[in-house]
């Protein structure tokens, strides 16, 4: 089914709709923002009024069921992405769904199958895929401008935010039965998409994961070895407890390298025996936005545009579980 323009519905008002997604889908061309819910009702209708959006309920069934919702962007934690994509996909909606894509690989494959047999596009929140800054390391790579690939190693440590630490109000993160996980889930899963993106399908994985800080009881070491279906090999080293922020991956081939962020502004580098050449990207007001674009395109335009679906996402989790060995 095509669209004129995609009425969106938004089951989750919270943080991250403020303005990394929310605004986005009021400013692109045939979309338009016609209804947030929230638990809350007084939080709900706060947003709607801050945003200038006409509807507001505190009861997800109610906007997943208005006539005047075209499309469902699911923008709660992961522990209640499958029952809100079920019940979009059973009412005959597309499904927009925050990353990671819900708590395991079953779960994952749940809201996929459903999805297929409603006849409704499912699509996840991986928005970088849609960015120019990865988009160019997706041109180098197809030009081969570092050879052929060999390996992708991944180093990404940060210190223990002090929210982590009160172990009487642990934010959801940090909670198994609502994430997952630890923040391996939460932020990992951003890189190992990525990756996907860039080199391909990961075709196994093996790891470790640890608690050794004791702040909470998830995971908050892991450590991981990949291999693509292309043969690429992987490593990553994720902490979440060290004494400074580093986040840094490097793609090595035979001619040369290319490092970069998964979530910093600094430039994408190219190191070759020429010499080096460097790429810098300002980061989108609303970092949906490119993504968000290509969803409304392909709903209302027909053909496959957007490059992160519920194949896509439910990879990345199987490569998480099989990592920490769930």
């Amino acid at each position: 089914m095509k669209y004129e323009k995609v009425r969106w519905g938004i089951i989750g008002c919270g943080d991250v709709t403020e303005k990394k997604s929310g605004p986005a889908f009021q400013k692109i061309d045939n979309s338009e923002l016609v209804a947030v819910m929230r638990r809350t009702g007084e939080l709900a209708r706060d947003y709607a009024e801050r945003h200038g959006v006409p509807k507001w309920y505190d009861d997800a069934d109610a906007l997943i069921n208005d006539p005047e919702v075209d499309a469902v962007y699911i923008a709660t934690p992961p522990g209640s992405h499958k029952e809100y994509t079920l019940k979009a996909a059973a009412a005959g909606k597309p499904v927009y769904v925050e990353k990671p894509m819900a708590r395991n690989t079953e779960e994952c494959n749940g809201m996929v199958t459903a999805c297929k047999e409603a006849g409704v596009p499912l699509y996840l929140a991986y928005y970088r895929r849609a960015q120019e800054r990865f988009l160019k390391i997706k041109e180098l790579l197809a030009q081969k401008a570092v050879g052929d690939v060999r390996f992708v190693s991944t180093t990404q440590y940060q210190k223990a935010g002090n929210d982590v630490k009160d172990s009487e109000n642990l934010p959801w993160r940090v909670q198994p039965e609502i994430a997952g996980g630890g923040l391996f889930f939460d932020l990992a899963s951003h890189t190992l998409d990525i990756l996907d993106f860039l080199l391909g399908p990961i075709q196994e994985a093996k790891g470790f994961s640890s608690n050794q800080a004791g702040y909470y009881e998830a995971e908050d070491i892991v450590t991981g070895t990949y291999q693509f279906q292309s043969g690429v090999h992987g490593i990553g080293k994720w902490c979440f407890t060290a004494f400074e922020d580093v986040d840094m991956n490097e793609i090595i081939g035979s001619e040369g390298k290319i490092s970069f962020s998964t979530f910093g502004d600094d430039p994408v580098i190219l190191t070759t025996h020429e010499g080096q050449q460097q790429w810098s990207f300002e980061r989108p007001e609303h970092v949906h936005q490119p993504l968000v674009t290509t969803i409304v395109k392909e709903l209302t335009e027909g053909g496959n545009w957007c490059p992160s679906t519920g194949e896509s996402g439910a990879r990345t989790n199987r490569v998480m579980d099989e990592i920490v060995g769930k």
